[in-house]
């Protein structure tokens, strides 16, 4: 009997496959990088790092995961590729080395009412499977405990051929669900102020809608009721009999034809509950989410106590404890009760499920609930909530790929962050790159590349490429900036008021009493889950005279841009038109100055199904979107388009004097100039920002809200150390003008330039929700009471 012959493994250097160790990048264009050139290593954790704007996202996401992905979707048949995004080639020259890419972004989490952490990580279908096995009484399989299934009977008449004579066969069929009927798995029931939606005075005919976008000669809303024939149009409302009003009001839907035109007609509650209130409210356009605010009242479904759940799947349980009531744990008292469980019969399950709720544990989330909404999650727990599912994963040789994972971490939970998950991944032998501005996450780099040396046109190149040290030592704007640390305040604002909250409860919050003092610039900190935002955004942010800027991201297509989303163009238009003689409509790229051969857009695009899109310059506007009579208008010797080009701080000194002198554009391009965002193009597409411009350019936006007070949810997110410093001049502006400005943040060098602190502690979820500390940041690093306490002493070296 022969033996095979082992290769020789002493001499791995002798493999070619050995000596793909890097990712290569040369020429990439895209968006504001200039023939970007760069060798990444494999197997390493690479931070990348640059003010914002300067090309990070562009070169990690939109050109090495960009084509990853690309590359990997073309495996798949034309069929399989009908469903999925496409993707264009990014413009690069050469891309080698690549593996596939797990992108885990910033993106917010689907806001569908349905959308729970439980579901957006698996974690409830595996707890579906275990009380399907294990729950007393047994009610049925796993979607018996599926709040997103109803419960279905059908039943009918079947024929039955065997070869013997036809048979026929009554037949019942059950199909489980455990989705609760009264509120339909969303877990709160609507009221509806029926005067928010019409004026009962007057009649359909007549204007009586009071709803947002409902037009009057609009075929889909209005007309469908004046002229389906099903009322009358021309009576008030008021006058409606009972039989009219329950037709009006809940008449179930009717095909009916409107001016030649087949239309579906249905009663104005069950029209306004699937056209809006079956969205997630954060996801509507705000003019609607504030109608939406006004005329509908959200409570508790009272059938199933807001668990979404029917009776039925709420009484199977395991030692007393149904499936309610484990989705509405802390997870981590949750992970202590699957561990309790000792069931040889489903023992892979329960290691399964352990491991994802130690994994939720791990890495910071241990204060969540399965139950809570994946829409009410904060930027930085949804890309959390995203990681768990790679924490345990056994890939090799993968790239992962994260934007900036420390959002929304206390420095606490930053060290966690970068041992639990950044490292474990490099360390089983993955490529990992992060695009960071945290000190902390720079510094366990393995390799740092750092793009800039400034933002926008003046961005885009790569200024260092090397070790943590050698960054210190570069001169760039980082390594200038990467050691700073900010001075506690000698000298603080004495308080010109108070704003009082008391017993606030909100949800983990206990009974919280406590005096936010006016006139200063106040921080409210704290680990993340400690209460912050239920506190700020529960107690503080609906007062009058309180202007908000959370986390929700700016929403805009191709189309949108600086001038159209700060309200800059309106004043521009109607300058040019004035000067002009002609109608301010012409000098909108979306109404009648538009191309008409790309329709305002600039680009033609060529839809080639399977395959990616195409998108060419118009050749009429030569990418300037307007048609060339339009350009023929000036004001101050420059057309539109050249208006639109300008970066914002030409724009302000062209609208700040001379003939081009509109004070109204001139406010607007202060506040874009005083966030930082003077080199940004007022016409660049919202879609090519990072997101540290965005939320720059929505701060902007709303400093032109009229308010005493000024509430901003971690606007440091996105910025450059650099930036930070900008930053905080702002604030110290807005607060000598006479602005209330409350900050809800992590970072130290906000802390240490605030005049007075709020931290909330001292753990997260029931370990949180009270008050730890109050008083000035000089007190806190003097008492070092509370984990905020000992890194900021930590940070500002006392």
């Amino acid at each position: 009997m022969s033996m095979a012959t082992r290769p020789d493994t002493q001499s791995p250097a002798l493999y070619v496959a050995d000596s793909h160790d890097l990712i290569r990048v040369h020429g990439a264009r895209v968006n504001n990088l200039k023939d970007v050139s760069v060798e990444i290593p494999k197997r390493r954790l690479t931070v990348f790092t640059g003010v914002s704007g300067s090309g990070k996202s562009s070169l990690v996401f939109g050109t090495i995961a960009a084509e990853s992905q690309r590359m990997i979707n073309e495996t798949y048949s034309a069929f399989v590729q009908g469903f999925m995004p496409t993707l264009a080639r990014p413009e690069v020259d050469v891309l080698e080395g690549l593996t596939t890419a797990i992108i885990v972004d910033q993106q917010r989490m689907g806001a569908d009412p349905r959308s729970t952490v439980g579901t957006a990580t698996d974690a409830n279908a595996m707890l579906r499977i275990l009380f399907s096995r294990l729950g007393q009484p047994y009610i049925g399989p796993p979607t018996a405990f599926a709040f997103n299934v109803p419960r279905r009977t059908a039943s009918g008449v079947m024929s039955v051929d065997k070869g013997k004579g036809e048979r026929i066969v009554v037949r019942k069929a059950v199909y489980h669900g455990g989705m609760c009927a009264r509120c339909e798995g969303r877990g709160t029931v609507s009221d509806i102020d029926l005067a928010q939606l019409y004026d009962d005075s007057k009649a359909i005919g007549d204007g009586a809608f009071t709803i947002p976008g409902w037009k009057q000669d609009s075929f889909w809303t209005t007309r469908v009721y004046a002229e389906s024939g099903i009322l009358d149009p021309n009576k008030p409302i008021r006058e409606f009999t009972e039989k009219e009003m329950r037709d009006f009001l809940y008449g179930e839907s009717t095909k009916v034809k409107v001016d030649g035109v087949n239309l579906t007609y249905e009663g104005l509650i069950p029209k306004i509950q699937k056209s809006m209130l079956s969205k997630d409210k954060e996801s509507l356009q705000p003019h609607i989410r504030a109608f939406v605010e006004r005329a509908v009242t959200f409570t508790s479904c009272p059938e199933c106590g807001g668990s979404r759940l029917s009776a039925e799947a709420r009484s199977s349980k395991i030692k007393g404890i149904s499936i309610a009531d484990a989705c509405a744990m802390q997870i981590s008292d949750l992970a202590g009760w699957v561990r309790g469980l000792d069931e040889p019969s489903v023992a892979p399950l329960l290691k399964s499920l352990g491991e994802t709720l130690d994994s939720f544990v791990g890495i910071g989330l241990g204060y969540l609930s399965l139950d809570r909404p994946s829409g009410t999650l904060s930027g930085g727990e949804g890309q959390r909530v995203k990681m768990i599912r790679h924490l345990g994963s056994s890939l090799t040789d993968t790239t992962y790929v994260f934007d900036e994972p420390t959002t929304g971490l206390h420095p606490h939970d930053i060290q966690r962050m970068n041992d639990l998950l950044l490292l474990l991944l490099r360390d089983k032998g993955n490529t990992v790159l992060v695009v960071e501005h945290k000190p902390e996450a720079i510094a366990i780099a393995d390799h740092v590349v750092d793009l800039g040396p400034r933002a926008g046109a003046d961005g885009g190149e790569v200024v260092f490429e090397g070790t943590l040290e050698g960054l210190r030592d570069s001169g760039t704007l980082t390594g200038r900036h990467l050691d700073d640390r900010a001075a506690l305040k000698e000298a603080v604002r004495k308080p010109k008021g108070h704003l009082e909250i008391r017993g606030a409860s909100t949800h983990n919050l206990q009974n919280v009493d406590v005096d936010i003092p006016l006139g200063v610039l106040c921080v409210v900190t704290g680990v993340a889950g400690s209460g912050k935002s239920s506190l700020i955004h529960g107690s503080v942010a609906r007062r009058d005279g309180v202007v908000a800027v959370d986390q929700s991201p700016i929403k805009g297509s191709r189309r949108s841009n600086p001038a159209t989303y700060t309200g800059l163009l309106d004043p521009i238009r109607n300058a040019f038109a004035k000067a002009n003689g002609v109608k301010p409509a012409l000098f909108s790229a979306n109404s009648e100055g538009a191309c008409p051969n790309c329709n305002g857009a600039g680009v033609i695009y060529t839809d080639l199904a399977v395959m990616a899109g195409v998108a060419t310059t118009c050749e009429d506007c030569e990418g300037k979107r307007f048609q060339a009579s339009v350009l023929e208008y000036r004001l101050g010797g420059r057309d539109i388009s050249e208006v639109l080009a300008m970066p914002v701080d030409e724009a302000k000194e062209f609208f700040g004097a001379g003939e081009a002198r509109v004070p109204a554009a001139h406010r607007v391009l202060e506040r874009l100039s005083d966030v930082g965002l003077g080199y940004l193009a007022i016409g660049r597409p919202l879609t090519t920002l990072s997101g540290g411009e965005r939320q720059r350019l929505k701060l902007a936006a709303h400093m032109a809200g009229k308010g005493g007070v000024y509430l901003l949810d971690e606007p440091t997110t996105g910025l450059h150390l650099a930036d930070v410093e900008n930053l905080l001049g702002l604030l110290d502006r807005l607060v000598d003008s006479g602005t209330s400005v409350i900050v809800v943040e992590h970072h130290q060098a906000v802390m240490a330039h605030a005049d007075w602190i709020i931290d909330l502690g001292p753990g997260a979820g029931h370990d949180g929700g009270r008050i730890v500390f109050e008083g000035t940041p000089a007190a806190l690093v003097a008492a070092r009471s509370t984990l905020t306490g000992e890194h900021l002493a930590a940070y500002a070296g006392s």
